[in-house]
């Protein structure tokens, strides 16, 4: 039986995006193979690259001088990646509102002059900083953020508008919500949220700023070699790429990212009402920096948020366990979670409430 994956990451998948992947794995296109056993070289693999590359220029309405490429390593090994290809001027600005962003901000350290001009850590990263009001210095290479954090639930509702080119980790809200493109510089994503298996990661970045990697960055990680090449450098994740693809299809067939921009902020607007109108359930991050995508909340105590996880899994709800750095429960409401699944949660919790709102538990 199926059930409704709240996981953070790797995330659920459409079914019907299962159900297609299914139909063809053992034939796909006609090959008499699997996508998992043919070459990357062969036209039939070259034309789900093209295709995923079209797709995504079409529905976030790339433009034409930005390159959009698949790479290996996940997010985290962009981090690097940024200012190996980036950091000429050796200095970049990093604001810092969640982990990952935390990680980028270390990582670019390595390399020169990174400074945390900006961080939420000192109120456990529940709520992000005016980006109006941040100190940017001049002659930095680039502004990193990280767009949506997973882990606290919070994302930027208004983007900094910089002078250097704003490079953005949108790992867990890419594809989730309409945003110019052309206001970044760079765009790095992690698939395993809303697009695909584990494995691949999208880079869209303007081709004037990748033209001249620094010397010591490795050619795996050099995006203007990936972008000559066409993704296909090297063997890439293949399996990951052809079920984007699929992903990229069925959004298309939705109505694009308009659409389910609409269906996300109805989705999370189920559970921060349920929450908002209720003396039980608690979310603290700031109201107007809440993400759509990760729904934290925790219950008066960490007895009655093991009871809620158990009764929650024997429900079919399951991956519901909060983050170590926060506790309590995280529902992750990515693209792929249908309505029904969110509807069921708060029909949950509203039970669960009833039950356990009397009772007395230490913290």
């Amino acid at each position: 039986m199926r059930v409704y994956n709240f996981s953070a990451g790797p995330s659920m998948l459409p079914e019907s995006v299962l159900a297609a992947a299914q139909r063809e794995f053992l034939d796909f296109s006609g090959t008499g193979m699997s996508v998992t056993e043919i070459s990357h070289r062969n036209p039939k693999f070259e034309e789900i690259v093209s295709e995923g590359e079209a797709l995504l220029r079409n529905l976030l309405r790339i433009p034409d001088d930005y390159a959009v490429i698949f790479v290996q390593g996940g997010a985290s090994t962009q981090f690097a990646a940024v200012p190996l290809n980036l950091m000429h001027k050796k200095k970049a600005d990093y604001l810092v509102t969640g982990n990952f962003a935390k990680k980028a901000y270390q990582e670019g350290l390595l390399y020169g002059d990174a400074a945390k001009i900006a961080s939420s850590e000192d109120r456990n990263y529940t709520y992000i900083p005016d980006p109006d009001a941040v100190p940017y210095r001049n002659g930095t290479d680039y502004v990193h953020i990280c767009s949506n954090n997973t882990i606290f639930g919070t994302r930027y509702t208004k983007f900094p508008q910089t002078e250097a080119p704003l490079v953005a980790d949108m790992s867990s809200d890419l594809l989730s919500r309409v945003i110019d493109v052309s206001k970044f510089g760079v765009i790095y994503a992690g698939a395993q949220k809303n697009l695909a298996p584990a494995g691949v990661t999208i880079v869209i970045a303007k081709r004037s700023l990748i033209s001249d990697p620094l010397p010591v960055c490795p050619t795996m990680l050099r995006w203007k070699v990936q972008d000559e090449n066409k993704s296909l450098y090297n063997t890439p994740p293949c399996f990951s790429i052809y079920m984007a693809v699929l992903v990229l299809r069925e959004l298309a067939a939705k109505g694009g990212i308009e659409a389910i921009e609409q269906i996300n902020e109805y989705k999370a607007s189920l559970l921060y009402d349920l929450i908002d109108n209720s003396s039980f359930y608690r979310n603290e991050v700031c109201k107007k920096d809440r993400s759509i995508m990760n729904v934290p909340f925790t219950t008066p105590s960490k007895e009655l948020d093991a009871a809620f996880l158990k009764g929650a899994e024997a429900r079919g709800l399951v991956s519901l366990k909060g983050h170590r750095l926060v506790g309590g429960m995280r529902a992750s409401v990515y693209n792929a979670m249908p309505i029904e699944g969110v509807q069921a949660l708060a029909a949950y919790m509203k039970t669960f409430e009833k039950e356990h709102c009397h009772e007395n538990f230490e913290t």
